[in-house]
């Protein structure tokens, strides 16, 4: 069975989550992946415990599984001539990199650099706020950016006067950032297929957070109104929310049509609540919200489980994440997957892209720093000698 993008072929200079995440979305499709990584700047993922037998960092593993490493010190002279070499003789005609604007021009392979030697090169650059704009260069992290975005202005609860925590997993890393990289890069195949030509890709995790505050921002553009915390549909304004059991665990309660909530209602024995739920004016909800939490209250998570299982009023139980990956719909969808790591293997999440006549193409863990270096270097007609000169010059680190 050929993977699905096996003629993509990607040199990766990115670090940390948002590049990687999105370049192991792409691999785990078959595409051919080297990592370019610097040895004089460590990628802090790499430290990030639990470790595995061989020393890596399970994040490490999970996020650059099936990619080479090729570790090269891009300060160089030399280094440019390796990675125009992978354009023009491997055909590597796709770049991904996570540095600040100007950087990669600096080290001698930006895109008008590389574009000589490849003119269909497709060159994405993946950052913080983008390559224009007064805050091209600055510097951010995820909560910065949804703190710039708008969206962290109505998460949490108007009861809670202090401010919410940060949101638990990282929204525009990886859905504002990884997923919109993923979107540009596979645009841009796209159209060099039909003509021919390459171009640069764009993405800003700014940008991408802003455009996932949609639904907020219309209220604003259209009826002048800012979001505000519980004050939506949505975030808390309605019954649609998260409810306290009788053992401190907790239900999600989410049954939005009429269908749904009348079901639910008559789950809990208070179908005096169903004509109040159907009117989602804020402050009607606000009002018997309170007799949805007590009736929760009033039963252990197992015993609303048994009831809920059998119905279908969208309501399920907030699971830990052991209970997440144990869940009979993760392991049937084949999430849990099993990673060649060096004679052994290792459980990691798996690609929850489903496509017909086709299997993601997990190849090992990812590795040491350079464990490829060497066969890399020799794929592009570099000899023994050569290698080993280069080597002991610090341009490149092997395995």
């Amino acid at each position: 069975m050929t993977p699905t993008l096996n003629n993509l072929k990607i040199l990766d200079f990115s670090t940390l989550l948002p590049g990687p995440y999105a370049t192991m979305i792409l691999a785990d499709l078959g595409a051919d992946i080297i990592r370019i990584e610097a040895p004089n700047r460590p990628d802090l993922v790499r430290l990030l415990p639990p470790f595995s037998p061989d020393g890596q960092s399970a994040q490490h593993s999970l996020l650059n599984r099936s990619k080479r490493s090729l570790g090269l010190n891009l300060k160089t002279a030399a280094a440019p001539e390796i990675i125009k070499r992978l354009i023009a003789r491997q055909g590597y005609d796709i770049i991904v990199e996570q540095f600040r604007p100007g950087v990669m021009e600096r080290l001698g392979v930006g895109y008008e650099q590389l574009k000589e030697v490849c003119p269909s090169l497709i060159f994405c650059s993946l950052t913080g706020y983008g390559q224009t704009g007064p805050y091209k260069d600055r510097a951010g992290h995820d909560l910065n950016y949804l703190a710039l975005s708008g969206l962290l202005s109505y998460y949490g609860r108007q009861s809670d006067q202090t401010p919410p925590p940060p949101p638990p997993m990282q929204v525009a890393d990886i859905g504002a950032g990884s997923l919109h990289l993923v979107i540009g890069l596979l645009a841009a195949v796209i159209r060099r297929m039909s003509t021919g030509e390459g171009g640069q890709v764009d993405i800003a995790m700014h940008a991408g957070a802003l455009a996932w505050n949609a639904v907020g921002a219309a209220k604003w553009l259209v009826g002048g109104e800012n979001p505000q915390p519980e004050g939506e549909i949505l975030n808390g304004g309605s019954f649609y929310d998260i409810y306290e059991t009788k053992d401190g665990r907790y239900l999600s309660i989410a049954p939005l049509e009429p269908k749904f909530w009348h079901g639910f209602c008559q789950a809990i024995g208070r179908e005096d609540l169903f004509e109040p739920g159907t009117n989602f004016e804020i402050t009607n909800q606000l009002k018997f919200k309170e007799e949805i939490r007590r009736a929760i209250l009033g039963k252990s998570l197992a015993e609303w489980q048994a009831i809920f299982a059998p119905l279908d009023v969208c309501v399920e139980p907030v699971l830990t994440t052991d209970e997440a990956l144990a869940h009979p719909q993760a392991q049937a969808r084949n999430m849990i997957v099993e990673i060649p790591m060096q004679g052994k293997t290792q459980q990691q999440i798996g690609s929850p892209i489903k496509l017909s006549d086709h299997e993601p193409d997990y190849k090992f863990s990812g590795s040491t720093l350079g464990r490829h270096s060497f066969e890399i270097l020799s794929e592009i007609g570099y000899t023994k000698q050569e290698i080993e000169t280069l080597t002991a010059s610090d341009v490149v680190v092997g395995p």
